[in-house]
């Protein structure tokens, strides 16, 4: 349906419910190659070569893919390089990943991706890094190996490389933080919104306006579905409409520049706004749940705070510094924090 209606290239990163049973990746190498490291090669063989039979991409992609887990590298036609991981290899509900954590590049994944964002510096290329789980926020997904391994990959190769990082899986339509040293935001993270109304959410979905010479991002439109009048329509299906336009949300109170990108800095910025508007903070807690009625208020001084360091926490260990207790909506049916 994807490609019928968009038309153009897709790309697509593997998330945590796109394996059987759910969550689970385990390392080729888990026990030298044995039965236990193929037993998930049928699932990246498999999705590898529905991509390829439905033109998503080519046979050296597919071929890339089932070696890296589902992962691969490719060129988009303007000159973007498109980097896209597995990363089930960091996600904490993924019990194979325990296994040899003292080492977070167990699987390759890592290696991978270092190989392939050093062909794009040297052949002067910038890169989108594609992924499903995030390492940052309120540090309660990723383990701290691999989010500390991926940390230090993007201050690496940012920002003259890599000019966005994004992610999925909380379901949220937010930004999931900012990569960044300690003096220089390097990097956004942006979080897609999902189709899916998990975890008392709306349905949502989000273009974005690109400057196809640099990669950076100067717009981001989120639309939504309310699920709540679902039931009146008739069996016609969800009726999307705008939410909002992040420049216009954000920048008045950031004070940026109409003709400079949305990046890391403009985020940073914005963050410095919420410090001093506790009202942009409730207003970015209502577009994170995508303007659902389920959505917890964020009015208090405490979840102010907890929100603003999960938008600046890029990893595990700078998001679990943060005050817990306001990352995400709770799932209905776990009552856990995604």
């Amino acid at each position: 349906m994807f490609k019928a209606y968009i038309g153009g290239p897709i790309y697509a990163a593997l998330g945590n419910h796109d394996s059987v049973p759910t969550n689970l990746e385990s390392p080729h190498s888990i026990d030298r190659n044995g039965p236990l490291g193929q037993q998930f090669s049928w699932h990246y063989d498999h999705i590898s070569k529905l991509w390829e039979h439905y033109g998503w991409i080519d046979n050296a992609t597919q071929t890339q893919a089932s070696l890296h887990y589902g992962g691969y590298s490719i060129g988009h036609p303007l000159g973007l390089r498109i980097i896209t991981i597995n990363t089930d290899f960091w996600y904490q509900a993924n019990i194979f990943a325990f296994l040899h954590a003292d080492n977070p590049d167990y699987s390759g994944i890592f290696s991978f991706l270092v190989e392939e964002l050093q062909k794009a510096e040297d052949e002067g290329q910038r890169v989108w890094i594609m992924g499903h789980v995030p390492t940052g926020w309120q540090g309660q997904n990723a383990l701290p190996g691999g989010s500390d391994a991926f940390y230090q990959i993007i201050e690496r190769y940012s920002p003259h490389v890599i000019a966005n990082v994004f992610f999925g899986h909380t379901h949220e339509g937010t930004n999931n933080g900012t990569l960044q040293t300690a003096y220089d935001a390097l990097v956004a993270a942006w979080t897609g919104p999902s189709l899916t109304p998990l975890t008392n959410l709306n349905s949502g979905y989000r273009l974005y306006e690109v400057d196809t010479g640099t990669w950076e991002i100067f717009e981001a439109y989120t639309y939504y579905a309310d699920v709540n009048t679902f039931t009146t329509l008739n069996g016609t299906g969800p009726v999307f409409q705008l939410e909002y336009s992040t420049r216009e949300a954000y920048s008045p109170a950031a004070d940026w520049p109409e003709g400079e990108p949305l990046n890391a800095t403009f985020w940073h910025r914005v963050t410095e706004a919420m410090e001093k508007d506790k009202g942009l903070v409730s207003l970015f807690n209502t577009y994170q749940g995508k303007s659902s009625i389920r959505s917890p208020n964020c009015t208090s001084d405490a979840c102010a705070a907890g929100k603003i360091c999960y938008i600046r926490s890029g990893s595990t260990a700078l998001g679990r510094a943060c005050p817990q207790g306001f990352g995400s909506v709770q799932s209905p049916y776990t009552g856990v924090n995604f």
